[in-house]
This record gives C-alpha cells, structure tokens and sequence, in this order.
C-alpha cells in the first residue's frame, strides 16, 4: 500500500499573502486539518505545515508555512500535494480508494473473479466501482452493501453479491447476438 496519498492539486492563488485554492481529492477540509502536513511527492520529499486550511465551494482555501506571499503561491501552481497515511486514521472498515485499485472482485458465493478494480468514483449518494474483467470489458457497480459484502485490500480482494446481469458475461453474449 502506498504511504504518501494525494490530498489535491493547487488550480490559483488567492490573494497577496500566499494563499492558494486547492482543489481537494481527498475527503476534505476537515480530514486535512487532521493530517495537518502535507508533501511535494508522492515519495514524501519537502513536508509543508497547513497554517491554515477552509473550505471555498468545492475546493479549500490553503496556507502553507514558508509560502507567505503571491510569488510563493504562484510557484506552487499546479503542484500536486500528498499526505502521509501515519498521520490519519480511518475508522474501521473504510479504506482509501488507492487501496481499492488494484484489488480482485469475487463473487461472495461462488468465488468467481470477475475482474480488477480500476477506478473508484463519486458522482452523487454512493461510490461507483469500475471493474475491469479478464476479457477487457469494464463494468460499474455502487459501492453499497446491498451489494459489496466485504473489501479486503490488504488481501487484495472485494466481494460482491452481483446484480443479476450485471456482471454476467452469457448475459452480454446473448445481447450482441440478437
């Protein structure tokens, strides 16, 4: 599992005084207020202190120790920054989603493997999973445990209860014949 894991990218500044406008990629202003450092790669390198962080709409307002005017701020513009999972803590059961990518998805009852998670996405009440299968083809499901019975990353697997045709490649087969 990775140790450094992005926290978001700088878009602008905002105002004179060095701060700058985050667009966040993690679980946001509050999560980060805990980390309370962040880092130039995602091997670790430079480590910044959050003087200060807020949330602006979608994004977060963010001042960094030793950047303390515009032309610092600029120099940061599009720079990604990460955190250090040692310093957060996830409540049992949660997971990050670079956890999740890469992780084989069984079936609860049968064990089948129906591919890879490949990406993790949040477009509105729940997490969407996107599988790859061994054949190629991608599948989405939600992440809700009607249908996700367990995630394992450190074992390196998720298992699912599939909606029926879902994931069901006869089902697909019997489609592009008709």
């Amino acid at each position: 599992m990775q140790q450094y894991l992005e926290a978001g990218k700088v878009v602008t500044t905002h105002g004179v005084r060095g701060e700058m406008k985050l667009e966040l990629w993690c679980d946001g202003v509050a999560f980060l207020k805990k980390v309370g450092r962040l880092y130039a790669s995602a091997k670790g390198g430079k480590c910044y202190k959050i003087v200060s962080i807020r949330p602006q709409g979608q994004m977060a307002l963010l001042q960094l120790e030793g950047v303390e005017d515009m032309d610092a701020a600029r120099a940061l513009r599009g720079q990604v920054f990460y955190f250090d999972r040692s310093d957060a803590t996830l409540p049992a059961g949660r997971w990050y989603v670079a956890d999740l990518i890469g992780c084989e998805v069984r079936d609860a009852d049968t064990g089948k493997v129906y591919g890879v998670v490949t990406s993790v996405d949040h477009p509105g009440a729940q997490d969407i999973y996107t599988v790859k299968a061994p054949n190629g083809k991608e599948y989405m499901f939600p992440g809700v445990d009607a249908f996700l019975k367990e995630r394992n990353p450190p074992e390196g697997y998720l298992l699912v209860t599939p909606i029926p045709g879902l994931l069901d490649d006869d089902c697909d087969s019997e489609r592009e014949e008709e």
